[in-house]
């Protein structure tokens, strides 16, 4: 960047993510702040830096830079008086992707961060006006910006997985591709790294070669450490429509809230390109939006978030609930809710490991387009969220196949997709056909070996990436036998448990204080709404658990069976 540049321009507002502030709004604030002037050239916000303040622009110009001081650096947007700085993760507790750099004398509104937490809990005009902003700059960082580097190759499962986990969890990343990208060898080979070596991430001055999960989510600042954390109200383990719902209400209502989730927020839903039948959204929206709105929510109320962060054991003492962590963490809680949702059933094909995480598939996002273009894929189901994957992925794939066993696609899915794949000149469904075979070497799927059902006929489809889309097995594996599980491995909740311990109430399980909600719980319509009405319902069961039970939780309640 030219530090001689005399005239900068402001960014015009984009779907209202730069608004300008009323004398009322900045006045409000100024209660809460300190004025601070600056100079030009200050550094009012650091690339990389965690703790920050909420900074309103009074006079002067302050500029946006990506990679500030380096060769490469870039300004991404301009900022003048009224205008406010930063982004979603100020509120989230994630670094800044950016630097905010001062181009002119000027003065800024600086308030601290517990601060602008109660600006948007009780001011609720301009909270609002900043949420909408955050949730709509974050996506305009996603697509501006370089953000955190992975390198790899796209036939690299853990490449893929990197990838997957920035995605889902809307870190602004850019993947180059060891295949595609003409520029990925000298990169490498600047950082003395050889192609062995990948995937690598970088950022700033971190290089991390092949990082896992928890240490990208570190870098991210997805994550931080629950070791310390004292006894909570409520901990939510699963970030999917169900456990946000259960986060938004309990925070809300005074509880202090965790939520947990191994992967993402959003589970299975947060997968979906969109979701067109969700009440209140009649354009539709995407499962990753929906999940961005309802993150924001739950931390409006003060609800603490860790992600990616793994249950792996539920117990109890006299007292409380214990959440154990993957990391050796314990949470102690006065109740649980479990909603860790399903996943999607396996194909029972042979070779099924050797092409998962490379040609094989179980989410259909803006991530797994990019590796469809021009290419044949195929999806196996007869659900909503196989039709949902159709759509969008026939906007990017050279041919999708939709492969369901029976043959009428309204047996199982909504008509307004059923009309939509009917209206699509590159879809072809393949009805009363199964798979039986995957076809590929080195991981890369070229062909799906497939049998008529009705002629017993087989054949050949091109194919170079599939998404099964069929059935789903619980998240449940962690319980072991803490709760009482049906033959199918979903929780047992109210009627449903056999005990001679008093019976529980809807939604809570044979354990006192811990309820299930959501795709986790037996019997529940594996719908979205539903899950968000479970997810509600849950907190005025934990107030009436609290009620009943104050600080001391029942040790009653062994697990039963249906």
């Amino acid at each position: 960047m030219n530090p001689n540049e005399e005239r900068l321009s402001e960014t015009p507002d984009v779907a209202g993510a730069y608004p300008r502030l009323s004398d009322e709004q900045i006045e409000m604030l100024s209660r809460r702040a300190e004025k601070r002037p600056v100079q030009r050239g200050d550094v009012l916000v650091a690339e990389g830096q965690r703790d920050r303040d909420f900074l309103v622009v009074l006079s002067g110009k302050v500029a946006v830079i990506e990679g500030y001081g380096t060769p490469k650096d870039r300004m991404v947007r301009v900022h003048g008086p009224r205008r406010f700085l930063d982004e979603l993760g100020l509120l989230t507790g994630q670094p800044s992707f950016v630097s905010m750099v001062a181009q002119e004398p000027g003065e800024v509104l600086a308030v601290p961060l517990r601060e602008l937490h109660e600006v948007v809990r009780e001011e609720p005009d301009l909270g609002d006006l900043i949420l909408r902003s955050f949730l709509a700059r974050r996506e305009l960082l996603i697509g501006s910006i370089t953000g955190i580097k992975i390198v790899g190759s796209r036939f690299s499962p853990d490449t893929r997985r990197l990838c997957e986990l920035a995605a889902r969890n809307r870190v602004p990343h850019t993947w180059i591709d060891l295949e595609e990208d003409p520029g990925a060898e000298k990169l490498l080979r600047r950082l003395s790294i050889s192609a062995n070596d990948t995937p690598v991430v970088i950022w700033r001055d971190r290089v991390l070669r092949n990082p896992s999960n928890a240490e990208l989510a570190q870098v991210a600042g997805l994550r931080r450490s629950c070791q310390d954390e004292a006894r909570c109200d409520v901990v939510v383990v699963g970030a999917g429509p169900a456990g946000l719902a259960a986060a938004v209400y309990s925070a809300s209502e005074g509880l202090s809230t965790i939520v947990l989730d191994a992967v993402a927020t959003g589970g299975q839903a947060g997968t979906s390109s969109r979701i067109e039948n969700y009440l209140g959204f009649p354009a539709g929206i995407s499962g990753a939006d929906l999940a961005d709105r309802a993150v924001v929510q739950a931390k409006k109320f003060g609800a603490d978030l860790n992600v990616p962060a793994e249950a792996v054991r539920l117990e109890w003492d006299e007292s409380d609930q214990i959440v154990h962590l993957d990391d050796g963490a314990q949470l102690r809680s006065r109740t649980v809710v479990i909603a860790t949702g399903a996943r999607y059933r396996k194909l029972d094909v042979p070779r099924l490991a050797e092409f998962e995480g490379t040609s094989v598939y179980y989410a259909a996002t803006f991530m797994e387009a990019v590796f469809c273009e021009r290419q044949p894929v195929s999806i196996v189901g007869g659900g909503n969220s196989a039709g949902q994957a159709t759509v969008f992925l026939s906007q990017h794939a050279a041919q999708v196949r939709l492969i369901i066993r029976h043959d009428d696609l309204n047996r199982d899915m909504s008509r307004y997709l059923v009309d939509q794949i009917e209206r699509r000149p590159n879809v072809e469904v393949l009805r009363h056909t199964e798979v039986t075979e995957l076809i590929g070497d080195d991981g890369r799927l070229q062909a799906l070996g497939v049998r008529d059902t009705g002629t017993g006929e087989r054949y050949e489809v091109p194919t170079t990436l599939l998404f099964p889309f069929i059935g789903a097995q619980p998240c449940t594996g962690w319980l072991a036998s803490s709760v009482a599980l049906d033959e199918r491995g979903y929780v047992l909740t109210g009627a449903q448990v056999r005990t001679d311990a008093p019976q529980p109430v809807m939604l809570e399980t044979s354990r006192p204080g811990v309820l299930a909600v959501g795709d986790v719980r037996s019997g529940s319509i594996k719908r979205v709404a539903s899950a968000v009405g479970e997810g509600s319902m849950a907190v005025r069961l934990i107030h009436d658990h609290l009620a009943r039970f104050g600080d001391a939780a029942s040790l009653a309640g062994t697990p039963g069976t249906e």
